[in-house]
C-alpha cells in the first residue's frame, strides 16, 4: 500500500520524504492556507520534493470553472493530480478532465455509491473520508471495504485512497482491507514508527554496551 502525507507543510514533507516512506501528497485549500507563500509556489515546491502524486484541489463548484482550474493545476507539474469534489457538477467535470488525460482524485466521498459514480466518471483516485464518518457514528472503514470489493469485482481502473485518517489503526485497517493508498497527517505517520518496547529495548542495549565497554580490560602491547 502507498502512504501519502495529507499536508502542505514543506518541513514535514521533506523530513519524512528523506526516510523513503512517502509515496505522495494530498493537499486541500485549508491545508495550503496554513502555509506561507502563494498557492502555486507551494504546490510546485512540493512536486519538486516528492516524485509521487501530489493532489491539488479546485475551488470552483461548477463544471466550466473546475475544468479551467484543472487544466491550470495540471500544468504546474507532471505529478499533479487534480482534486474534484463528488458533487453532480464535479462528476461532470471529472468526465471532461479525465477525457483530456488529466488525472483526477474525486474527494469528499462518504458512500460507496458516490465512489462507484466517481469511478464511472473516470476518476483515477477515489477518496473516502473515514474519520468524518466515524465522528457521526458510522463505521468509515465499511465504505472502504465496499469500494475495494466493487473495484475488484469489476476491474475498475481507479485507486481507493483512504482519507480523514485519525490514528495508526486506521492505516492498518486500510492496508488489511486492500486499499491502494492511505493519506494521513504527518503526526500519524510519525506515530506509526513508535512503540514503547522499541524505546525500552534500545535504552537497554545502549546501557549494556556502556557496561561492556567499562568491563573490558585495557589492551596491553
Amino acid at each position: 500500500m502507498k502512504l501519502f502525507l495529507d499536508t502542505a507543510n514543506f518541513e514535514w514533507i521533506r523530513k519524512l520524504n528523506q526516510m523513503g516512506i512517502v509515496d505522495g501528497i494530498t493537499t486541500n485549500p485549508t491545508l495550503v492556507a496554513k502555509e506561507q507563500g502563494e498557492f502555486e509556489e507551494i504546490i510546485v515546491r512540493i512536486c519538486k520534493e516528492v516524485r509521487g502524486d501530489v493532489s491539488a484541489e479546485v475551488v470552483a463548484t461548477e463544471h466550466d470553472g473546475m475544468v479551467s482550474e484543472a487544466k491550470h493545476l495540471s500544468s504546474l507539474a507532471p505529478n499533479v493530480v487534480v482534486k474534484i469534489p463528488v458533487i453532480p457538477e464535479g462528476l461532470r467535470a471529472t468526465k471532461t478532465v479525465s477525457g483530456l488525460g488529466i488525472r483526477v482524485n474525486v474527494t469528499l466521498v462518504f458512500s460507496a455509491n458516490q465512489g462507484l459514480l466517481a469511478a464511472k466518471a473516470g476518476a483515477s483516485f477515489i477518496s473516502p473520508f473515514i474519520g468524518r464518518l466515524d465522528d457521526i457514528g458510522q463505521r468509515g472503514m465499511e465504505v472502504v471495504e465496499d469500494l475495494v470489493k466493487i473495484r475488484d469485482n469489476y476491474g475498475l481502473k481507479t485507486e481507493v485512497l483512504v482519507g480523514s485518517i485519525r490514528h495508526p489503526q486506521h492505516v492498518l485497517e486500510a492496508a488489511k482491507i486492500g486499499a491502494d493508498i492511505a493519506t494521513m497527517p504527518p503526526e500519524i505517520m510519525e506515530k506509526m514508527m513508535m512503540h514503547p518496547l522499541t524505546d525500552s529495548g534500545l535504552k537497554r542495549f545502549l546501557e549494556d554496551w556502556q557496561k561492556a565497554k567499562k568491563a573490558k580490560p585495557p589492551i596491553t602491547v
